[in-house]
This record gives structure tokens, sequence and C-alpha cells, in this order.
């Protein structure tokens, strides 16, 4: 495995800003560069310690997802492969194969979706003090990691770095970008969630939630942006050990937010990670994606 990769350095290119996992660069007026980086956040503070070949991981299963996905949303993929990157990036191969991608640039909505299958995490804490996720009303005696009715659409904002998204109610989204784009992210987002929670099934993989992005291309489209049902971006617990009423084992950031509790984690300064929970962390990852796709990942 190739040594982490805790941020790109590629200073003839165009670096617009780097979030808490990708660095993202302005390629020309039509193309942007998603970097994805080993660096990994848990309760929105980056840690110090990157997960080595996460970036590459990463980026193979949002690749994966995107064809898999592409007759339920269009997205913003050009391609992955470095080989049909401009000149000005494949001179930064080295650092940049297997963890970038070239897409479309959109204007890309100010609100993340958030598609629920089950009740945990943030809408389990709010479910237990108001019977609502999000303000929407939930059947009473729900218990946690109960599986819902229906798949929820909950967005939230999208806080600045080092910020903490806030989750709102659907008709909030629709204020911010829009009753019609409201509807359709909330459409293909659902849509989408299904989709691969069918998929994910099959597999034996619990998909509980996820988060998508979206943007609006020229012509007013639409498009499914940045990652797509990754370890980061979503819940994915194993079938088999699936139990009602408790919270779950997962092959997602779940571990290592597991371990930050356990020490006491302050939620506002990173902290290293040892060895251990970094090896874990990784094969986590890799073991999603292996299921997923039936194919080790590159690293």
């Amino acid at each position: 495995m190739t040594s982490a990769v805790l941020q790109s350095n590629c200073p003839d290119l165009d670096l617009i800003t780097r979030g808490k996992v990708r660095d993202l660069y302005r390629i020309d007026a039509e193309h942007l560069l998603f970097v994805a980086s080993d660096r990994i956040s848990a309760f929105d503070v980056i840690m110090d310690t990157p997960i080595p070949g996460k970036g590459k991981i990463l980026t193979q299963l949002s690749l994966f997802w995107f064809d898999l996905l592409s007759p339920v949303s269009p997205n913003h993929l050009v391609t992955a492969d470095i080989n049909e990157m401009p000149a000005a990036v494949q001179k930064y191969a080295d650092q940049l194969a297997g963890r970038s991608m070239l897409v479309r640039q959109l204007e890309i909505l100010p609100v993340e979706a958030i598609v629920r299958g089950y009740i945990t995490g943030s809408g389990w804490k709010e479910y237990r003090k108001q019977g609502t996720v999000c303000d929407i009303p939930l059947p009473e005696g729900l218990q946690e990691s109960a599986k819902l009715a229906a798949p929820l659409y909950t967005p939230s904002t999208k806080a600045e770095l080092g910020a903490h998204d806030e989750n709102i109610h659907p008709d909030k989204a629709a204020e911010i970008i829009g009753a019609e784009r409201a509807a359709a992210v909330s459409d293909k987002s659902i849509a989408l969630y299904s989709a691969a929670r069918d998929y994910a099934a099959e597999r034996g993989i619990i998909i509980a939630d996820t988060k998508f992005e979206f943007g609006v291309d020229a012509s007013g489209a639409v498009v499914l942006a940045d990652e797509v049902l990754t370890p980061d971006s979503s819940r994915f617990w194993p079938a088999d050990s699936y139990g009602v009423g408790r919270g779950q084992d997962s092959f997602d950031k779940q571990y290592l937010r597991d371990y930050l509790e356990s020490i006491g984690f302050d939620k506002t300064n990173p902290v290293e990670l040892p060895d251990e929970v970094v090896a874990n962390t990784q094969a986590k990852y890799a073991e999603a994606y292996t299921i997923l796709t039936g194919q080790s990942p590159e690293l």
C-alpha cells in the first residue's frame, strides 16, 4: 500500500478548498477535480491521523455506485482515469491516481439530502425526546435501529468546515432551494436510496441511512454529485447481526465514533489515533467495499 495522503499538494492546479476529506481544484470553466484524501473526521472534527488508502476506497466505491445508479439519476462524473485527465493533472499522478475524479462543475445546492431507512443516530436521539425526526412525526413505540415503514427524507444544512450540520424539516429545505428543486432532490434521494438498499440487502448489508449531495447543471437539471454511498456518508450494518432495540455493528465510521466516545473525546480538538484504531477502521472500509462489489479495493 502507498503511504497515506493527508492532503494533496498540486501547486500548479487552482485549489478552491479543502473539506473534511476532499481537496477541490478548478481545472477550467466547466470542470473540477475532486481528490479524496486519507483524512478522517468524526463529530465534524478532522483527526490528526489519516487512514491509509481510505481516499482510494471512497473513490472506488463512489465510482461503483455512480455506475450502478446511473439509470436512477445523472451524475457529475466525467472520468476517474488519470490518463484521460488534462496534462496539468497527470503530472501529479503519483498523488492523484486512484483517488481523484474529474467532474462537471455544477451549482451545488446548499442542503444535504439525508435518507433514513432505520431510526438511529441523531434521528433516534430526537425521536426519544419528542417523537419526531427533523420535526416529522413518527409512530409511537419505535425502538432503536427499527426499520421505518418507508424511507424518510430528512435534509440538513451544510455547515462551514468545523461547524455542525443542522437537521431541518423538508419544508425548510424548500424555502432554501425552492419548491421545485426541493421536490426533485427528495424524489431522487429516496429513489437512489431504495435502489442501493435493495442491492446491498442481497449482499448482506443493511444501509441504515445515507447522505447525498446534488447540484444543478446548465440546463437546470438536478444532478447527483460528490461522493455516493460510502462508509463516510452512510451507515452500513451487517444483516446477519442486526437486531432491534440496540446499537449495531457497522462497516463505517461508527467504530471510530465509539472509540472516541470511550476516551471521552471533547468533540472539538483533534486527536492522534492508535495504530489499532487506524488498522481496524481501514479494514472496515475495505470489507464494506469487498462485500458490496465482490472485489478487493485497489490500494
